[in-house]
């Protein structure tokens, strides 16, 4: 059932996995980030819920039907569907890899402030759940690929060349991971882009009982404020500025009701903070840095050009940074050893901080800095190891183990290769999970 000029997405081995242990496994993620595609290329029979919502919803059980795994596409618009899809699961003892569930918005699990129709059960042991994310740049093939994350964490790289021109860089940014606009120029994919916010705004926000405008002002504070971990005053400030009292329009607690709706949709993705004793309360309270799922929803919502962001070096290094979190979540989240969440950043009380942790759950970790180009790099160096020195020092007695490595991610630079031991430049161009 594998569409025809299906690109590999970084998860199929994860589904392939998942299908072997799960009756049904559930791949979700932002709209049109290739999750029907990668569904259809794993299972072997399909129900398209949007063109039969009316009968489904009248009757879920007609999408359990079908050659297994069996796909249920845009399964949230019938919800109670994964309430059946639970159920048959739990009635079939050793059942695995019946159901293939996409969806691109999760719905409340019943309660309090859910839907009336949201499923009951969170499907926790029978559903397992795979987070899909729009294409990497080594899924687009814009990344060579000769780095690899998993090798690095083995103390591997080897020394390589990789592209390195500007335009290409910041054309990849532009141009974002939907894999409809792979093959476009990037003024044409920003088109695509438009469109996905436009009916973000005008359908899917008000479907969720919300305000499509305050959601749009919302979203374009949070690309003005692009990997800052920014209270939500200072949203509403910048949403409501040229107002008297911005809090009368709208307050602290709706702004974090928006913020649950618009991650729930997978537009918006929160990096929570990292501090190295597991158990530390600190990463409770550090405020986390909020992404847009794709650098070019960040171009499109702020209005900017292939031009305007060669004239603007600035603003092109946060969307940068933007990129490389896409990425790395996408390679991180393959690890062997990887978590629910291995992504973070790091920020004490001092102010110094690093762009990304990844922590696995054998208790490695790795330190990254993101930097546009080879002139930024002995500055990033050095905040690694002051962050590496403060943490684990020479104290024998520290809980914290050194990192497995540290290094930079670059958008220029031509070559990979280690300046320290265990300190890598890495050009994101030749990165891979």
């Amino acid at each position: 059932m594998k569409p025809e000029g299906y690109m590999p997405r970084v998860v199929d081995h994860e589904v392939e996995e998942c299908l072997k242990t799960f009756g049904a496994i559930e791949i979700a993620g932002t709209k049109w980030c290739g999750k029907t595609w990668c569904a259809l290329k794993h299972g072997a029979s399909v129900s398209y819920v949007d063109l039969q919502e009316e009968a489904i919803g009248e009757d879920p059980s007609l999408v359990l039907s079908g050659d297994r795994p069996h796909v249920i596409d845009e399964w949230q618009l019938v919800p109670r569907i994964w309430d059946y899809v639970r159920h048959e699961v739990d009635g079939t003892r050793g059942l695995r890899g019946g159901w293939i569930l996409t969806g691109s918005s999760t719905p409340r699990i019943r309660g309090k402030r859910a839907l009336a129709n949201a499923p009951h059960h969170s499907g926790a042991g029978r559903i397992g759940r795979i987070r899909m994310r729009p294409m990497s740049l080594f899924e687009s093939g814009e990344s060579t690929g000769q780095v690899s994350l998993r090798a690095l964490f083995e103390g591997r790289l080897d020394a390589c060349q990789v592209p390195h021109d500007v335009p290409g860089i910041v054309n990849a940014a532009i141009r974002g991971g939907w894999p409809e606009a792979i093959d476009l120029t990037p003024a044409a994919a920003q088109r695509i882009t438009a469109e996905y916010l436009d009916l973000l705004f005008t359908e899917s926000v008000p479907d969720n009982g919300k305000s499509g405008e305050t959601a749009r002002r919302l979203v374009s504070s949070l690309a003005r404020n692009l990997s800052q971990p920014v209270t939500y005053k200072t949203l509403i400030t910048d949403m409501y500025g040229a107002e008297d009292d911005p809090e009368r329009i709208i307050t602290p607690p709706t702004v974090a009701e928006y913020l649950e709706v618009l991650e729930r949709m997978f537009l918006v993705e929160g990096l929570r903070g990292w501090e190295p004793a597991s158990r530390s309360k600190k990463r409770l309270v550090t405020k986390p840095k909020r992404y847009l799922a794709d650098p070019s929803l960040v171009v499109s919502m702020l209005g900017m050009s292939y031009d305007s962001l060669l004239g603007d070096w600035q603003t092109f290094g946060l969307l940068f940074e933007s990129l490389c979190h896409r990425d790395l979540n996408v390679y991180a989240q393959v690890l062997p050893d990887a978590g629910r969440e291995p992504l973070r950043y790091y920020r004490d009380d001092t102010g110094l901080e690093v762009d990304f942790i990844i922590e696995l759950v054998d208790g490695r970790w790795a330190a990254l800095e993101a930097k546009t180009g080879d002139k930024k790099v002995p500055g990033a160096i050095a905040s690694l190891k002051r962050m590496r020195d403060k943490i684990v020092g020479d104290n024998p007695k520290a809980r914290v183990r050194s990192p497995a490595f540290m290094g930079v991610l670059t958008a220029t630079s031509p070559y990979a290769r280690e300046v320290e031991e265990d300190i890598y430049v890495i050009p994101i161009r030749s990165l891979a999970p």
